[in-house]
């Protein structure tokens, strides 16, 4: 890139805001109105981000610049449990670490799956999700949601009366009270009514098939025989969206998110051309080490880490260490756009 070519709104500096560390993700243990109920109570919940749907106030944001739609984590030690919930916008899950099932419907026997490292699960809106570890150890996972409000959970029935046995309370503006704190109902403000079972009965459902329909597995990821990125030792995989206008197909989960998501992997040595996106554009490292060269800065990215590259900045990515480094890129709109800049490195 040359020296004209630079954006001097962006400094060094800056551009660091844009990146979250593994090791410095701030977890919020007491995020949700299951937080104290045996069994889902030792859960983090991470907002990288936007908002979020967190019900305490004490979750941290680490960045609050919108996107159009909401990163996030969750992390999870073994049998430990997410409760059944639904919710308004697109969710989707990108497993980093661990065995994970997910389990559907309102007393989570409708049908399960099983995700491992790679997997990617979007289940659709107004359908009773929940998701345990099965794995030995802890187990870490990618959390994506649809547009800059998220909108709040709805909770299965039976997460209402457990909550409430263990101390915990919604309430209709969407905060929490733990009475295990000693906290109390504030004064003008009233509990949020359990949903019924009529509304529970109004959800959506998904057989096993239906279920099986909402993943989309890494070993059935298939690279785009051409896009803009794919190059000697760079492969695009389509996950999310339709087919865009850069090129790459359509992805097992093309129906409208708010959001497209795709799968890049670079071999040792190897390196995208430079190029420009005119949306939102957030990197989640998965495996080995990303170089990414963004307007004269250089960062690294490990495992786990996230950064939200600006709108119309060149960018160039590469494999920076001696194994495939794999890379899950979000996309901010339903049919993302981009370009090679001119003249720009190979």
């Amino acid at each position: 890139m040359t020296e004209s070519a630079l954006d001097y709104r962006w400094s060094a500096d800056k551009l660091a805001s844009l990146l979250v560390r593994y090791d410095d993700l701030v977890p919020c243990t007491t995020a949700f109105l299951d937080t104290r109920t045996p069994g889902s109570d030792r859960k983090e919940n991470f907002t990288i981000i936007g908002p979020g749907v967190a019900e305490n106030p004490d979750q941290h944001v680490h960045i609050d610049v919108p996107h159009g739609f909401n990163v996030g984590a969750a992390r999870q030690p073994p049998n430990c449990v997410n409760s059944q919930h639904s919710h308004e916008t697109a969710e989707v899950f990108i497993v980093h670490s661990g065995r994970w099932t997910f389990h559907v419907g309102e007393r989570a026997d409708d049908a399960e799956v099983l995700l491992t490292p790679g997997d990617a699960i979007s289940i659709p809106t107004q359908v009773f999700r929940g998701f345990t570890n099965v794995g030995e150890g802890d187990g870490f996972m990618f959390a994506l949601l649809g547009e800059d409000d998220p909108g709040r959970v709805t909770w299965a029935p039976e997460v209402f009366t457990a909550a409430e046995a263990h101390g915990m309370v919604l309430l209709e503006n969407g905060g929490l009270v733990d009475h295990t704190r000693g906290q109390q109902i504030p004064e003008g403000v009233a509990p949020m009514s359990p949903t019924t079972a009529a509304q529970a009965a109004g959800m959506r459902r998904l057989d096993v098939a239906g279920l099986a329909a909402c993943v989309a597995p890494a070993r059935a990821l298939r690279p785009a025989p051409r896009s803009l990125l794919s190059t000697l030792g760079v492969a695009e995989f389509p996950i999310i969206g339709a087919r865009r206008q850069d090129g790459l197909p359509a992805g097992k989960l093309n129906w409208r998110h708010g959001f497209q998501l795709r799968k890049l992997v670079i071999q040792p040595g190897a390196a995208t051309a430079e190029h420009v996106r005119p949306q939102e554009e957030v990197l989640l490292a998965h495996r080995g080490a990303l170089s990414l060269a963004l307007n004269g800065c250089a960062f690294t990215l490990a495992p786990g880490d996230v950064i939200s590259v600006p709108v119309g900045l060149a960018r160039r990515y590469a494999n920076a260490g001696d194994e495939p480094c794999e890379v899950y890129v979000v996309d901010g709109g339903d049919g993302p756009q981009g370009f090679r800049v001119e003249g720009g490195s190979a």
